[in-house]
């Protein structure tokens, strides 16, 4: 019978433990809520539980093969079928970030309210669902899981109060997982793009409140298909497609895929050089075509569209990704001068939560 050696049954044993041991978040998730004097703004009536068939227009109706070109008309009817879903993503998030900073009893009440009862009522998880409605549920779920995380992890437990409704929520939070999970499994690699990225991260951080280990492994699977479509040059061909708004998606993709890599390295899985450090090929051709999209114009045969990537918040992913590597200069600037990151599809404070001490 062959034998291990030391080194490797100890390896095995560290591999073993490190799969055991409940799933963390980074340990800015862990910080105490602050205390501030002040009053709490009035708790706004709780948005409409959206329980219909999750089928949505795309803002992009009508567009070619491309889906670049803005159909406004299309973008209303989108904006408004989804209006209750956003205002849930967004402001239950900034409730949440309200509170860590203050201490406010009243704005913790209001948030945990406000998804408790869209939880209650099953939201967003209707079976009938298009491209759109499955987007709009993997983002909700990345918004609001995400924001819970500081919640859940703080040492101030600002959780222990609400024990049914944080049941209620968090079993909500896995129903939505387990449904994104099916409908982002098993893709032809040619549609496997940003949607499964951010699905990922939706995962990843519902994984770590559940302590879900196949949850999490599914997140760092679709990671690594993700690291591996990044070629040699930092581009990812599924978003070249975009032709004016490829270098635009390019960063768009760059937030899950940080997130999930710091996640995944708070829990013992270093991510980092997947595909010859695949993260950090596309993060760098992404600053270089921050300042000189031509690179994109080429490829891509249309010049960039860069409005997008003029909205600090658009480069949000560098929290995360500066916690993962000793960043360039270049990064280092941005962070400082677009920073603080506050992203809702992130949910919310990322540098809050990755800023190093």
């Amino acid at each position: 019978m062959h034998k291990l050696s030391p080194l490797a049954l100890f390896t095995a044993l560290l591999l073993s433990s490190a799969a055991q041991a409940a799933l963390q978040p980074p340990v800015g998730y862990r910080a105490a809520v602050e205390q501030r004097d002040g009053q709490a703004p009035t708790c706004p009536a709780i948005p409409q539980p959206y329980t219909g068939e999750m089928q949505f227009t795309s803002k992009y109706a009508g567009s070619d093969s491309a889906r670049a070109t803005l159909n406004a008309k299309a973008e209303k009817n989108f904006r408004d079928q989804t209006a209750d879903i956003n205002r849930l993503e967004k402001e239950a998030g900034q409730m949440i970030t309200g509170y860590m900073r203050t201490g406010q009893r009243e704005r913790l009440d209001c948030a945990i309210a406000w998804i408790d009862r869209w939880a209650s009522a099953d939201a967003l998880e209707s079976e009938q669902f298009n491209h759109t409605g499955k987007s709009m549920r993997k983002w909700a779920l990345g918004s609001l899981a995400g924001a819970w995380l500081r919640l859940k992890f703080s040492e101030s437990q600002p959780l222990k109060d609400y024990p049914q409704e944080s049941a209620r929520i968090e079993r909500w939070f896995v129903n939505l997982a387990d449904r994104t999970v099916h409908e982002w499994s098993n893709l032809p690699l040619k549609k496997i793009n940003n949607h499964s990225y951010w699905a990922a991260w939706s995962v990843m951080a519902t994984a770590v409140i559940s302590d879900r280990r196949d949850l999490f492994d599914w997140s760092v699977d679709q990671f690594r298909v993700a690291a591996n479509q990044v070629d040699s040059d930092g581009f990812l061909a599924n978003e070249m497609r975009r032709r004016q708004r490829a270098l635009a998606y390019h960063n768009y993709a760059l937030p899950p895929l940080a997130m999930v890599a710091a996640f995944a390295q708070a829990n013992g899985v270093d991510l980092r050089s997947e595909n010859h450090n695949a993260l950090q090929r596309l993060a760098e051709r992404v600053l270089q075509g921050a300042q000189d999209p031509q690179a994109f114009a080429q490829r891509s045969g249309a010049k960039q569209d860069m409005s997008e990537l003029r909205k600090d918040y658009k480069y949000a992913w560098l929290a995360p990704y500066c916690s993962l590597y000793d960043c360039s200069a270049k990064a280092q600037e941005l962070r400082k001068d677009m920073g603080p990151f506050n992203s809702f599809r992130l949910g919310g404070e990322v540098t809050q939560v990755f800023e190093k001490p």
